[in-house]
This record gives structure tokens, C-alpha cells and sequence, in this order.
């Protein structure tokens, strides 16, 4: 009966089965007992379990294994991540580098460009994009300027539909999207958002502890994160009617060379909130890391894309802080692969 209803469950129009025409009736039923009791002696090889899961795209807690999620955190935690201890003006990562880590993928390319995204992700569909673009502001630090960070209005509009359209043509139906950004900007954002084939919802408040000092009349304390789905399925969102628009979570301690940097908590929010154990999440513009290392932490696969060659160079140094082995790490450069452990720039520091 088991059999029938996971047939029925995927759809299947025959049930696989074996015609036991060569048994007596007696030995029939013997079997049938027989085959009833060696689920009880069977035990799950978890690691291996993982690895089939994360390569079907069904939501398999219909199948009972939603009891995998109990080991998963509930968000993420901080890592007390300083940028400035791993940002080199050598860095070694070129444009078109794609770096395999674990289950992630993180490339030296650009948002904006069809070719590169399709690089980053291949055939996968994206199940929730976290996403933190370019402010627009002009952010100058001691590491330099950020890039796209100062464009004209209509130009700047340009870049994020762009950017968007990318996302959206990779987005499964019904998978959400979070996008930070600045208020000053919140019409070029909005419209690309829309303009690019999501569904706004909502607009949630990322409430700081500190102000941010600027030469505004009023300095800011907060950051709004546009929050939708493509259309065409039923949206996944955690079952808790306690939700709220409001997110109050810390400033990063350290975020002078990075300054949008996210708290892992507030990324880790959206992820939880979104997305199930072994889904993909996408970041098109990567920064120093922040969507993959809380990805990594709750156990979802991340697809990062990231511009500029010495924050690739961070967000690899970023992740492999947490391992202990480089045996599923390497870099495909120009068609090549090159295990990390041959690479002297990455290294396990932990060891």
C-alpha cells in the first residue's frame, strides 16, 4: 500500500512492481509479512540520505522526512567577520573564475550579464533569492570605491532591471525574494523589481541598534528589504503567524570595507523563512559572503555571484574558516579544475 501511495504521491501512471506468480498462496503471505518487517531493521546512512535530497527538487516532507530539519539551526549565528583580515589589491581570483565549495558555487562575474549567470547556475532553479545590491551612494572606504555604486538615475534603473530580469528567469515559480537596499533609491528599485516579473508584497524594516552618520537632516537607523515571489506557485513561507515586518538586529561590528554587510542573523531570517533544507539560494551580488556562509549554516546550497575579484577572494577565505578538509573544494578556470589544496592563497586556517 506503501508503494501505491508514493506512485500516486509522484504521478506515476504504473506502480513498479514484481508479479510473485511461481509462490503458493502460503508463501505469499509469508513475504508479504516478511517484506512488512525489514523496514523495521533498516537504518538511514544520513550523510548519503543528504546527497540524494539535495539533488531532487520535490518538497520531500511530504515523503516523512521532515524530521531531517531537526537538525538544522533555527538561523544563523555571527561569525565576528572581519573583511579587512583577508582583502588583498593582489587578489587572485580573475573574472570568469567559478570556485566549487561543497555545495556552493561562487563566481567572478557579472549580474547583469545573461551569459555569466547562466555559468553560476546551470540548469537549477532557484528556490529563494537573498540579494543586497549596489546603493547607488557613492560609498567610498579605505578599500576603495564599491563598483556601480554611483551611476545616473536612469542608468542606475538600467542595472538593477537587468540584475532582476536575471534573477527572475532562473527563479522557480514561487520562490521568494528579499532585496536590501536604500530608501533614496527605493523608486529604481521598486520598478525594477516589478518591471522584472515579481510579485511585491511587502516592504520589511531592518531596525539597527546604531545610526549610521550622514549628511542627511536625519541620520538613518534602518533598511528597508523588498520582499516577493514569482508568480505561478504557491509560495513557501515557514508556519508561524508571529511574523512580523519589523527585523531588529545589530550592525555587523566590522563592516568598514564592506559597509552594507548583513548581520548572518538577518540573512539567516529570510533563508529560514523561505526556504527548506537543501534548497538553493541565490545572490547575485555576493559582497563579503554573508547569503552563503548563513546558506551554508542552515543547511541550504548557494549560488553567488560577485564583481570584484578581491571580495571573491574574501567570501572563499570566509568559507573555508569554517572546514577542516578541502577535498570538495576547487576552482574551474578556463575549463580547467584545480583542486584549493594546490592554490597557496586558500588554505584551511583553522589547522
Amino acid at each position: 500500500h506503501t508503494r501505491l501511495k508514493a506512485s500516486l504521491k509522484l504521478g506515476l501512471d504504473e506502480v513498479p512492481c514484481i508479479i510473485a506468480d511461481d509462490l503458493t498462496e502460503e508463501q505469499i503471505k509469508a513475504f508479504r509479512l516478511a517484506d512488512n518487517k525489514t523496514a523495521e531493521l533498516a537504518t538511514w546512512d544520513f550523510a548519503k540520505l543528504e546527497e540524494e535530497l539535495a539533488n531532487i527538487e520535490m518538497d520531500m516532507s511530504l515523503f516523512g522526512f521532515e524530521e531531517l530539519e531537526a537538525n538544522v539551526p533555527d538561523n544563523a549565528t555571527d561569525d565576528d567577520f572581519d573583511p579587512t583580515d583577508d582583502l588583498s589589491d593582489a587578489p587572485y581570483t580573475q573574472k570568469g573564475d567559478i570556485y566549487i565549495l561543497g555545495n556552493h558555487r561562487v563566481m567572478c562575474g557579472d549580474s547583469t550579464e545573461k551569459t555569466d549567470v547562466k555559468k553560476l547556475i546551470q540548469d537549477d532553479r532557484i528556490d529563494l533569492v537573498f540579494t543586497d545590491p549596489p546603493y547607488n551612494v557613492d560609498y567610498e572606504g579605505t578599500a576603495g570605491k564599491i563598483m556601480n555604486d554611483k551611476m545616473e538615475d536612469n542608468n542606475f534603473y538600467l542595472f538593477l532591471y537587468k540584475a532582476f530580469e536575471n534573477m527572475f528567469e532562473h527563479t522557480k515559480p514561487g520562490g521568494a525574494i528579499y532585496v536590501c537596499h536604500a530608501d533614496t533609491e527605493g523608486l529604481n528599485f521598486r520598478n525594477a523589481f516589478k518591471n522584472a516579473g515579481y510579485k511585491l508584497a511587502e516592504c520589511l524594516i531592518w531596525v539597527k541598534n546604531a545610526l549610521v552618520l550622514g549628511r542627511q537632516d536625519y541620520h538613518w537607523r534602518h533598511e528597508p528589504i523588498l520582499y516577493g515571489w514569482r508568480e505561478g506557485a504557491a509560495h513557501y513561507f515557514v508556519d508561524d503567524r508571529t511574523q512580523d515586518t519589523i527585523w531588529e538586529y545589530n550592525k555587523p561590528k566590522r563592516n568598514e570595507e564592506h559597509p552594507t554587510m548583513k548581520p548572518l542573523e538577518l540573512v539567516g531570517k529570510a533563508i529560514a523563512n523561505s526556504s527548506r533544507v537543501n534548497d538553493i539560494v541565490l545572490d547575485l551580488f555576493g559582497g563579503s559572503g554573508s547569503t552563503m556562509i548563513a546558506s551554508d549554516q542552515l543547511q541550504r546550497r548557494a549560488r553567488i555571484m560577485e564583481l570584484d575579484e578581491r571580495f571573491v577572494d574574501v567570501i572563499v577565505k570566509r568559507y573555508l574558516k569554517y572546514k577542516v578538509s578541502l577535498d570538495d573544494c576547487y576552482l574551474i578556470r578556463n575549463g580547467k579544475e584545480i583542486p584549493l589544496s594546490h592554490i597557496n592563497d586558500f588554505q584551511i586556517l583553522s589547522l
